[in-house]
């Protein structure tokens, strides 16, 4: 069947530089990201090459300053380029987003020296990061974690293990949530860890439905030393640097779910229109025109929305309820408009020969990290009516 290629999204960007950016992200994403796709997610290759030439490209440190090494780009551009990347590869674009989530405790709440001493590796020197705060027995109840860091003089010592851990095995450094004093979330401290730490190790990698490309793994810490100086913020102060890194981290999720969404559409529509049944393209039939209208008003809604509260992030305004709503949204119409997709390619929709399968497996995962679906229903829900009476 002839490819027909997809017409690229019409962006509303502020400046020139972002337009520019974009340029350079779409041919990226062409020439690099997505010839090699599908074919290496079915093999479970991680493609650490990408993300070195990502990081030589300027674009892993895109929304934080440029005196360390960032982009000094707003969140409205940042997360544009996460949706870029994700429709060429979702592996790629989550993996953008969870090295940014993990360099956020550092330029948001370090010490100055410790942001001039280790920033600029951690935004432009190649590295990559895992933002290690889910364990085996505390998901959605993250503030009731069992990591412990102990003070030993200078030092901390961390033990314990971390669970669904994204480049778990393979990053070069982890911002760690650990227990440091009492029960609940006012006991937990953040810590920035070497990769190749001593007595840090990863268990094999999950064994996923999709996205087989993006190693998931336990993180185990076995009496971790790091010195204090590696400490983010104040003691207790780590469970709250958390929650402000996940409202960030759920719109970079809700990009890469758009992201998602946008090629399975564009993978539609080209089937669509080239597949003849009854004399002319199934394009044709009233009822699969009025699908591909559906798919396309969700991810602009869903667009818009991540949009918005992204806005409100760069003028510095509260945005923790429209970051739960952009995430429920857009991951929700991923899993619609990946299952939709496949429908309209009927019998070839369900064979890896077409990428709209691989598309509806890699978007379940998305309805469930940085904070399941339900869990932001609860956000929402709390910010509407107040908190649950107890």
């Amino acid at each position: 069947m002839p490819d027909r290629a997809p017409q690229p999204v019409d962006r509303q960007l502020p400046t020139d530089e972002a337009r520019d950016l974009i340029s350079l992200v779409r041919d990226i994403a062409q020439r690099e990201v997505a010839p090699a796709a599908a074919e290496e997610e079915d093999a479970g290759r991680f493609p650490r090459e990408l993300f070195t030439l990502l990081s030589e490209s300027g674009l892993l440190g895109l929304p934080y300053d440029a005196e360390y090494g960032g982009g000094d780009q707003p969140y409205e551009v940042y997360l544009q380029v996460l949706e870029e990347l994700a429709m060429a590869r979702l592996t790629v674009g989550l993996g953008v987003s969870v090295h940014t989530l993990a360099c956020y405790a550092l330029a948001a709440f370090g010490a100055k020296e410790q942001q001039a001493e280790r920033l600029p590796a951690m935004l432009g020197g190649g590295l990559l990061g895992a933002y290690c705060l889910s364990e085996p027995a505390s998901g959605s109840d993250a503030a009731s974690l069992r990591t412990k860091a102990v003070r030993d003089g200078d030092d901390w010592v961390i033990t314990g293990t971390k669970a669904w851990i994204t480049h778990g095995g393979v990053a070069d450094f982890c911002t760690v949530m650990a227990r440091t004093g009492e029960e609940g979330p006012r006991g937990i401290t953040a810590f920035l860890v070497p990769g190749d730490a001593e007595g840090l190790s990863a268990a094999m990698p999950e064994k996923k439905m999709g996205m087989k490309g993006s190693p998931t793994a336990q993180v185990h810490f076995d009496g971790v030393r790091v010195p204090d100086a590696r400490r983010l913020g104040e003691e207790g102060q780590g469970f709250a640097i958390a929650l402000s890194a996940l409202d960030g981290g759920r719109l970079g999720i809700a990009a890469c779910a758009i992201g998602l969404a946008q090629a399975a559409l564009d993978e539609a529509l080209g089937y669509a229109t080239e597949r003849r049944q009854f004399g002319k393209p199934i394009a044709d039939f009233q009822g699969l025109r009025f699908m591909l209208a559906d798919m396309a008003t969700q991810i602009e809604a869903g667009r818009a929305l991540y949009l918005a509260a992204a806005r409100l992030r760069d003028a510095g305004r509260p945005f923790a309820r429209q970051a739960a709503m952009a995430k429920l949204h857009c991951t929700d119409t991923a899993m619609r408009v990946t299952t939709d997709a496949v429908q309209i390619l009927g019998g070839y929709g369900y064979t890896a020969d077409f990428p709209a399968e691989r598309y509806m497996r890699e978007a379940k995962v998305l309805q469930i990290v940085e904070g399941t679906n339900q869990i932001q229903r609860m956000v929402i829900a709390r910010h509407l009516a107040g908190p649950e009476t107890r």
